[in-house]
């Protein structure tokens, strides 16, 4: 039987992974699809496209004017669309214009939000109760570093926005409820030349639907994806209901077979293990969930925690290699194993600069971190540098085996 839902997955890398597990967890299908698909016109056997978060520009980049093409006729003639966070803003007027909906600049939200937070929804199937689990009045979701919209449209349904956050959500590296326990965000805001204050979310739309052409879109910032979210995988299960006619099936995600890892994977995994640790018992960062880090405002602790979750997928899913993927796994060693070692250099760096003044993930005036951070990262906020040629080759070979 054929798949009716397709999962874009260039340039979600973490984001994609965070996708897929939780869609194999609740027994959703769907098939993996990349830009060059969309572009050779394979989506009209689908009746959805998913893109999960990642970064909106550089998912751009990689559909270019044919595949944005392919995207805008699928969706006009009925098929339906759904983003959450990156490919929410892959939607907008900022991206492929599928809603007229406009994303706040930096200066305008709180560019750093991160975690639990009450939702204010409005009756929808979305926000159908399972017979097992039912909503609260103003339930709890998970956003990770959400955009914000700016909506003008009238005709833009706004199925939710954001009420209070929870204590244990964090504003850049700041616990919401130790601030707002023992301090005020005024003065946090002026020493973080940010907008912190979680209140400025409230009522800010979170969830919104919209029509192009004979289809659907439905834009989210919140990550209904998260792990261990029960709220959220209720939500998942609707949308395949709502937007592409399918209930979920029994079956759960197969567990890779008992095989023993190759040397290399086992580089690789220590390599990353290190990095980790090395991070944790210099207080950089230390866990949210089985996926995501918080860290320190200064270091590039999204890149890390990505990287990290990809070598782990990529153990898990060990026993279908073949002898040209261990090949491929050699490239990937010889890219990672300098890598590790120089970020390690950077961070200790950074651990002591974060000692003798304010630095940011781009801002430093000591010259040798800056030269490490470009050879790393590149100058730009989306992913470059090293980093960037290291996910990619990972992400191919993820790619090819989860499919």
């Amino acid at each position: 039987m054929r798949f009716k839902v397709a999962l874009l997955w260039d340039e979600s890398f973490l984001w994609g992974i965070m996708a897929y597990k939780a869609l194999k967890a609740n027994g959703l299908p769907f098939d993996i699809i990349r830009a060059g698909d969309i572009k050779d016109g394979k989506l009209k056997d689908y009746a959805m496209l998913f893109v999960p978060g990642g970064w909106a520009s550089n998912k751009l980049k990689a559909l270019g004017d044919k595949g944005i093409s392919e995207i805008k006729k699928f969706v006009n003639k009925g098929g339906n669309y759904l983003g959450f966070c990156g490919g929410a803003g892959l939607a907008t007027l900022d991206g492929m214009g599928l809603l007229n909906i406009k994303r706040k600049s930096t200066k305008e939200r709180v560019p750093s939000f991160s975690g639990r937070i009450h939702l204010n929804i409005r009756k929808h199937s979305i926000f159908t109760p399972s017979p097992l689990h039912h909503f609260t009045p103003s339930p709890v979701f998970h956003a990770w570093w959400p955009s914000q919209f700016l909506i003008a449209d009238k005709n833009i349904k706004i199925l939710a926005t954001y009420g209070s956050a929870l204590p244990d959500s964090f504003s850049s590296d700041l616990n919401v409820g130790d601030v707002e326990a023992n301090g005020s965000w005024q003065g946090l805001e002026n020493l973080y030349q940010i907008n912190l204050d979680p209140k400025r979310l409230l009522n800010e739309p979170a969830v919104v639907e919209g029509a192009f052409g004979k289809g659907s879109v439905i834009l989210s910032l919140v990550h209904f994806d998260t792990p261990e979210d029960k709220n959220g995988a209720v939500v998942l299960k609707n949308f395949w209901e709502y937007l592409a006619g399918r209930k979920s099936d029994k079956a759960t995600e197969r567990q890779p077979a008992a095989l023993s890892l190759c040397s290399t994977i086992e580089e690789t995994e220590t390599a990353i293990d290190d990095l980790i640790s090395l991070g944790m018992r210099n207080f950089l960062w230390f866990r949210r969930n089985s996926m995501l880090l918080q860290w320190r405002r200064g270091v590039r602790g999204l890149e890390y925690c990505t990287l990290y979750v990809m070598i782990k997928k990529l153990s898990g899913l060990s026993g279908q290699l073949s002898t040209a993927d261990e090949e491929k796994l050699q490239e990937i060693k010889k890219l990672l194993l300098p890598f590790v070692d120089r970020a390690k250099q950077l961070l200790i760096m950074e651990r002591l600069a974060m000692q003798n003044g304010h630095i940011t993930y781009e801002k430093c005036d000591d010259p040798q971190i800056k030269n490490i951070r470009t050879e790393l990262f590149g100058n730009s906020k989306s992913h470059g540098g090293l980093f960037k040629n290291l996910i990619d080759e990972i992400d191919a070979l993820l790619f090819r085996l989860i499919r």
